[in-house]
């Protein structure tokens, strides 16, 4: 164990400037290969530490790293998140074994509240695999601070509403947040408050985001900056969704309500989908709208908490388009 230990601290000692941000509190503390740990992950949202693995641990191998963990990083409370890569493997094992409620080390939490560059986001690190804040989309979060004044935005796939939230504390006249779960929209209407924003209901919609997005195309409504951040597989009543597959019609969809002259912000975290490929797909949505469009630009993690092991694309893909 004592060599697993210097191999956390050091990676923690890599994510510098982050450690003493006191507008940011919540960062990727460890990234798997590209940190020396294999199929680990590891985020810090202040004194909470949530531990992912992508592949079958022993009981004896999670203990030596739960253990290590908080040899080198003292968290105060440590949670532990079993995911699967196959999506057909997670539908098929209980949620109490993927994302246990129970603390792992530590003392347990019900919720705290992460910064990051000076906004408020509410965690619940016992709600399931996902606690609250997608890390890994903090620099997309941090452009759209500085972009969104005067302007309407959709955030679609919007989960606990964090683009939405950060559209207004930019300024945005509006922002139209879109979820199939009401549950993680009250979650994002808590995050607003929490930010000191009045909240509407008519901005927090949960419904099916393709048949929302017919609606608001139907009724002619635009919006100057469309923000499409879906997940990479998901199953809802209405629809399956893969990005690998489909992603070129949910461009093609968010492209018939992105305003003459606005922006699509086309967002994609499938590790198996190039870059090249997927803003040709982008592309290639746009065009099937009858709308012509540019990359005028493209984000993706932060490499210093989000390093990518050498010669490999980050698996987050943004690409900025221009919209005619």
């Amino acid at each position: 164990m004592p060599a697993l230990v210097d191999t956390l601290r050091a990676a923690r000692a890599r994510r510098g400037s982050l450690l003493t941000d006191s507008h940011t509190t919540a960062f990727r503390v460890l990234q798997g290969d590209a940190d020396g740990v294999p199929d680990v992950t590891a985020d810090q949202f202040g004194g909470l530490c949530v531990i992912s693995l992508y592949r079958d641990f022993t009981p004896q191998e999670e203990a030596a790293l739960l253990d290590a963990a908080v040899a080198a990083w003292a968290p105060t409370s440590v949670y532990l998140k079993r995911r699967p890569r196959e999506a057909r493997v997670l539908a098929n094992v209980a949620k109490d074994t993927l994302a246990p409620e129970d603390v792992a080390r530590g003392a347990p939490v019900e919720s705290l509240t992460a910064l990051e560059n000076g906004l408020s986001f509410l965690i619940r690190p016992a709600q399931g695999l996902s606690v609250g804040l997608y890390l890994d989309m903090r620099d997309t979060r941090a452009w759209l601070l500085g972009q969104a004044r005067g302007l309407t935005v959709l955030n679609l796939f919007a989960y606990t509403c964090a683009f939405g939230v950060v559209a207004r504390a930019g300024g945005a006249k509006r922002a139209l947040n879109i979820d199939a779960s009401r549950r993680v929209l009250e979650w994002g209407e808590e995050n607003a408050r929490l930010n000191g924003q009045s909240v509407d209901r008519y901005d927090y919609i949960a419904g099916d985001v393709f048949d929302w997005l017919r609606r608001l195309a139907k009724k002619g409504e635009s919006f100057d900056l469309v923000i499409a951040d879906p997940p990479s597989f998901s199953n809802t009543k209405e629809a399956r969704f893969s990005a690998a597959r489909d992603y070129a019609r949910l461009a093609e969809a968010a492209a018939r309500v992105v305003a003459p002259g606005g922006r699509l912000v086309a967002c994609c975290n499938h590790a198996g989908l190039p870059m090249k490929r997927f803003e040709g797909m982008v592309l290639e949505g746009i065009a099937l709208a009858g709308r012509q469009g540019r990359v005028v630009g493209s984000s993706g993690p932060s490499a210093l908490d989000f390093p990518a092991p050498a010669g490999q694309e980050p698996a987050l893909k943004v690409a900025f388009v221009q919209l005619r």
